[in-house]
């Protein structure tokens, strides 16, 4: 897969599951989206759904997708996986496909992801990919995962968790600002220097996510779920976006 991710939660296995299976739970964590939504199914059918990235104020990138999961596992794993498509022109995603494995472990669960996509707008389209939002997507991911692992193992809410990585940015964007425009000219550079090392070098507080403390590159070993394979690709219908909900 294109992109992968992985952290180690310190909970139990069920309680990971509920907070990344349950649409309403997902999307109050997951970075990359506003809304998630399950869409009617028979039963024995795979579960389709609906999701939506605010992208402005104003503008709602939707798309759809298909997912399974795998609870009961020989080896005492879980996986999910899906397949997801966006017909959206402002969408620089396309369509792609990916899982989540639930890997337990003697005091948590090994969780991890890996993901791939296709994108839109022909050549400029792929070089934005590789430039910009491939990196973004894969920084969105790992922090996500950061601020899972915090509601999960501390009790911290994701929105009270976002905020403290609001506070977190503003301080160190101040510690860089501030001697240019408080400091003597004699003392402005050095203390800029100092302040751009500590803005770079000291950790995150405990209860702030951060997507360096996820592993970002997959192991040796690391293929897809045969599940995936059993999925046909999202086709959802043209749906430009979502509108605005009062």
């Amino acid at each position: 897969m294109g992109l992968y991710v992985e952290t180690r939660v310190r909970a139990d296995l069920e309680t990971l599951w509920e907070h990344t299976q349950e649409p309403a739970r997902h999307q109050r964590w997951d970075l990359r989206f506003t809304e998630i939504a399950y869409l009617p199914r028979a039963e024995g059918e795979p579960q389709h759904f609906r999701y939506a990235t605010r992208v402005l104020p104003f503008l709602v990138v939707a798309g759809t997708g298909v997912s399974a999961g795998e609870r009961h596992r020989a080896d005492g794993d879980r996986v999910s996986a899906l397949r997801f498509s966006s017909p959206h022109p402002l969408s620089l995603l396309a369509e792609g496909s990916g899982y989540w494995r639930y890997v337990p472990t003697p005091d948590g669960v090994r969780f991890l992801t890996g993901y791939d996509y296709r994108p839109r707008w022909g050549r400029p389209g792929r070089l934005a990919d590789r430039l910009v939002f491939r990196p973004l997507m894969g920084w969105a991911t790992a922090w996500s995962f950061d601020r899972l692992r915090l509601w999960c193992e501390r009790g911290v809410a994701p929105e009270r968790a976002l905020g403290h990585w609001l506070l977190e940015l503003a301080a160190r964007v101040l510690l860089v600002a501030a001697p240019p425009a408080l400091a003597p000219l004699p003392l402005a550079v050095p203390l800029t220097v100092l302040g751009l090392a500590a803005a770079v070098l000291v950790p995150p507080s405990a209860r702030t996510p951060a997507a360096r403390r996820c592993l970002r590159t997959p192991p040796a070993r690391t293929r897809e779920p045969r599940l995936l394979a059993t999925l046909e690709p999202a086709r959802g219908p043209r749906d430009p976006a979502v509108p605005e909900q009062s």
